[in-house]
């Protein structure tokens, strides 16, 4: 559940110009985004891309999901997960499993500290968590 939370977190902070990180508590980037919408494991492996539309594509160009305004869909537009403004992240069922913080700390649904993911668009974090953290 951390590692999801984390990946979604990542990609939903801010807006961002370049290329952005999550990252652990040690340090380590867990992912990065480009700013044309790449999204790589660490700084090498392409895992997938997220549109302009919302639009979220595997690393084999296959649509998986879509990232709206306050939620994130799977392919099917099901809801799978929402995004709150003040950044809490819940599941379908509307229970927490965790917050990102105005700057960029990702947390687990008891207020521990698992990241950091300052510069990215708390619905990208969020999609990360749900999309490419299983």
């Amino acid at each position: 559940m951390k590692k999801i939370l984390f990946s979604i977190s990542m990609l939903l902070c801010c807006g961002f110009v370049h290329a952005q990180t999550i990252k652990t508590t040690t340090g380590n980037t867990r992912f990065s985004v480009s700013s044309d919408g790449v999204i790589r494991n660490g700084l090498t492996n392409t895992v997938g891309y997220i549109k302009s539309d919302g639009t979220i594509e595997n690393a084999n160009y296959q649509v998986i999901g879509f990232v709206r305004s306050d939620r994130i869909e799977d392919r099917n537009n099901s809801t799978i997960g929402y995004v709150k403004k003040d950044g809490t992240i819940e599941d379908r069922n509307y229970s927490v499993i965790g917050y990102i913080k105005n700057d960029g700390t990702v947390q687990d649904r008891n207020h521990s500290n698992i990241g950091s993911a300052s510069g990215i668009k708390k619905e990208w974090a969020a999609l990360i968590c749900f999309f490419f953290e299983f």
